[in-house]
């Protein structure tokens, strides 16, 4: 059993912004693209330290969403969570694009009690009781990530980029699962539901255990939240932002931090 207070804590660490972290979150379905409707996917889920490659802690399943291309709610299937790594199926009941994902909404609060140093991760629901009348030089910081990934079944279809106004969100311009080595892909990324300019977004190739470099792909979001990839080779990519700010949803927070990580699968031509 993992207990809730450990899994928040990695989930939470794995959101900060990159120069800042080590371990990395995503999803990893079996297939991006299939050819019709009433299909299945197995899908992974972890905190690593290599992509793909679990060996850190499993991704929380209470925190997994899967939504359907025309907005419904589809529950996982057949979860598991094992040492290191959490698994679960998807049906595709029917054809178009579902979104699987991951979300992350907490607070973190750092104070000093009896001349120590203290750590607090939650969320906002908890925080009233959870820091100590005595403590001193209390610092309260939200949390707002999402890890993602895309699955079709047949056609792709738009519908479940309907942005949902809070925090880092993708907005496609190529679809997702339209991706191909040597080929130009174009995303757009919205903060609280606006385009958001000078971010900077990261693409890995998997199997960074077999590498002595990650071999980063970097780009910078223009005014109109746009940016642009050409991928070297197939497989599997890593891609993330994320940033900082002053606009937390929970008054006693004095800062915010946004994630957003997806698995995109690059296909050979």
């Amino acid at each position: 059993m993992i207990h809730a207070a450990t899994a928040l804590a990695l989930v939470f660490a794995a959101a900060l912004p990159q120069a800042a972290r080590a371990h990395k979150m995503w999803i990893v379905p079996s297939a991006t693209v299939l050819s019709g409707g009433d299909a299945w996917v197995t899908v992974d889920a972890a905190i690593s330290n290599d992509l793909y490659y679990p060996d850190h802690f499993p991704a929380p399943m209470d925190r997994i969403e899967v939504t359907a291309p025309d907005g419904a709610a589809v529950a996982p299937e057949n979860a598991a969570t094992g040492k290191f790594r959490s698994t679960f199926d998807v049906h595709l009941a029917r054809p178009g694009t579902y979104r699987i994902a991951l979300r992350n909404d907490g607070l973190l609060a750092t104070y000093t009690l009896a001349g120590e140093k203290k750590r607090w991760r939650g969320t906002a629901g908890e925080l009233a009781t959870a820091i100590p009348a005595a403590a001193t030089g209390v610092k309260v910081s939200e949390s707002v990530s999402r890890v993602e990934s895309f699955v079709t079944a047949g056609a792709t279809t738009q519908g479940v980029f309907k942005p949902t106004n809070r925090g880092l969100e993708l907005a496609p311009v190529t679809h997702p699962n339209d991706l191909a080595s040597g080929e130009a892909a174009t995303f757009r990324l919205l903060l609280d539901g606006k385009p958001v300019s000078g971010i900077k977004v990261t693409a890995i190739a998997g199997a960074t255990r077999y590498r002595d470099a990650a071999g980063e792909l970097n780009a910078t979001t223009a005014a109109d939240g746009s940016f642009s990839f050409t991928w070297p080779a197939a497989g599997m990519y890593w891609m993330s932002a994320s940033t900082e700010d002053g606009k937390a949803s929970v008054k006693q927070a004095t800062e915010r931090r946004l994630a957003y990580t997806a698995t995109l699968e690059v296909l050979p031509q």
